[in-house]
């Protein structure tokens, strides 16, 4: 028998395909019907009450599911990340979500929330952390998605301070992994470039490439990187540093990729939203807590944590606004507020505590 040609064995394995994406069809659709039947039922039983479609913890259980399952080749993540979509579709069937974030369209920010709830979200750019709050509070849109730390320039204050004057509570988290790139338009004469615009932290997350390869250049700080990659398109000697999105949304040329000085850089940014989360099963928690001024006032607070075995993730300090040398400590650690060890540790420390602010328990993210 003739060996089989390259070509009749890719119209063979062409054909399997065919018959593979056929099924991979009849199965999605088959899954969003259920995503019908899930929003009758909830219709149904809600007595003339809001609905609540969109279950933070559920999702992330079944995205843990979808990489525990996974038998390659592709990876965890991109499988995930495929499911991801899938369920962002389906839930749109249901009613569509909407998202608030740091923008304007571009950044980094868009970029994690499209990370987290999927394209088939309804997403809205705001000019400033504080409105991405206001905008939540006010009922605008049901989740907004802020940064709050980069490992390599630390904390974003503002997210921080946003907290202390609103009741929203962290739905989520997302960790994305930040490549900067350095951007010229069309008309930009790359021998001549004198000013680089970014936001501050993305100028910082580079300084030692600039400082070898653009010592001279002028460094102009703005409000994000996405108004910067705006700001090139009509200035022949200028460039901006921002990432894939940004280059893509406005039509910029990639002069030089991956400039960031640490290869794992990467920010965590929190989804907010008006609803506590219950347990999935691998949560973290987030606290404000401020400490009376007195000796000791520190140890208080640590203490029940360790004698509780609770993992502290992240400890940072801010001023407090109710006088001078006082206090708040922003806290996030490993177990859902649901969990014994966490509501004894928390009794204890409320006793001792000026102020403590539940932020809220929140699946850990999973892409």
């Amino acid at each position: 028998m003739a060996q089989e040609t390259e070509q009749q064995q890719l119209a063979k394995l062409r054909d399997r395909i065919d018959d593979i994406d056929l099924k991979i069809g009849e199965l999605i659709s088959e899954r969003a019907k259920c995503a019908q039947d899930v929003a009758t039922v909830k219709k149904a039983h809600s007595n003339g009450g809001e609905i609540v479609y969109y279950r933070p913890e559920r999702e992330a259980q079944v995205l843990r599911k979808a990489m525990e399952r996974n038998q390659g080749p592709l990876g965890d993540e991109e499988m995930a990340r495929l499911f991801r979509e899938i369920m962002s579709a389906c839930l749109a069937l249901e009613q569509p979500i909407k998202v608030a974030f740091l923008g304007p369209e571009g950044t980094f920010t868009e970029q994690a929330a499209l990370k987290h709830f999927g394209h088939a979200a309804v997403t809205t750019p705001m000019s400033a952390i504080d409105e991405v709050f206001r905008d939540v509070e006010a009922g605008a849109s049901q989740y907004g998605v802020v940064p709050v730390e980069n490992s390599t320039e630390g904390v974003v204050n503002h997210t921080l301070d946003s907290f202390m004057d609103s009741n929203l509570k962290i739905c989520g988290e997302v960790v994305l992994r930040i490549h900067q790139n350095l951007m010229v338009s069309e008309v930009t004469k790359t021998d001549s470039i004198t000013r680089i615009y970014s936001h501050s932290q993305s100028l910082a997350q580079c300084r030692k490439w600039l400082d070898a390869h653009y010592p001279h250049a002028d460094r102009v700080a703005v409000n994000s990187n996405a108004e910067a990659a705006k700001r090139v398109k009509g200035e022949w000697n200028a460039a901006a540093i921002a990432g894939e999105m940004a280059a893509d949304k406005y039509g910029l040329i990639k002069l030089a990729e991956k400039i960031e000085d640490q290869p794992d850089n990467s920010t965590r940014f929190l989804i907010i939203g008006t609803e506590g989360i219950p347990p999935s099963g691998d949560d973290k928690s987030s606290v404000v807590i401020a400490m009376r001024n007195e000796p000791g006032a520190l140890h208080d607070l640590l203490e029940p944590f360790h004698r509780h075995k609770i993992d502290l993730t992240r400890v940072e300090t801010r001023p407090s606004r109710s006088g001078n040398w006082n206090y708040v400590f922003f806290i996030d650690f490993n177990g859902h507020l649901e969990n014994e060890s966490v509501k004894l540790a928390l009794k204890e420390i409320g006793e001792r505590a000026a102020d403590l602010r539940i932020l809220g328990s929140y699946p850990k993210g999973v892409l």
